[in-house]
């Protein structure tokens, strides 16, 4: 999507994306090999009663289907960050996750024009529609050869 395509309040959705065990062993035992996210022998004796995915990989599996549904064809470059990341129930192996995500603000700045700002809280849902993540981020877009609306 442009930058001119979204509006404040406008919800941008992607279907479920089914975790499957090897991709959240594969991911945690490379970043993130706490034994709960990487022996699934173990963690059934855990906290969780199972293996659980770990929130980063949540967080990356959200990136790319936000990519998929509204930055692959956009002006975006980066972002300065997130604000109120929250794990809110853990993944496990099988889940399916579907993304909500609403257009909080949608602006150009005010000392550089050439650049937009758009505030957004991203959320994904299991397939009960219980929430697993919740994070609002702003995402930065180039718009320097863009008149302005």
């Amino acid at each position: 999507m442009k930058f001119a395509a979204f509006k404040e309040g406008m919800v941008i959705t992607h279907p479920p994306v089914v975790v499957g065990e090897e991709e959240m062993l594969a991911f945690s035992r490379r970043y993130d090999p706490q034994w709960f996210h990487t022996d699934p022998q173990r963690a059934q004796e855990g906290r969780w009663e199972g293996l659980i995915g770990s929130g980063w990989m949540t967080c990356a599996l959200a990136m790319r289907m936000l990519v998929d549904v509204a930055l692959h064809d956009s002006e975006a470059f980066g972002s300065p960050g997130i604000e109120d990341l929250r794990w809110t129930k853990p993944v496990r192996p099988g889940d399916a996750l579907r993304m909500e995500t609403t257009v909080l603000s949608v602006r150009r700045s005010t000392s550089r024009p050439e650049l937009g700002i758009l505030k957004w809280t991203w959320r994904l849902f299991d397939q009960h529609d219980e929430l697993v993540l919740e994070l609002t981020a702003t995402s930065l877009f180039d718009l320097a050869d863009k008149p302005q609306a």
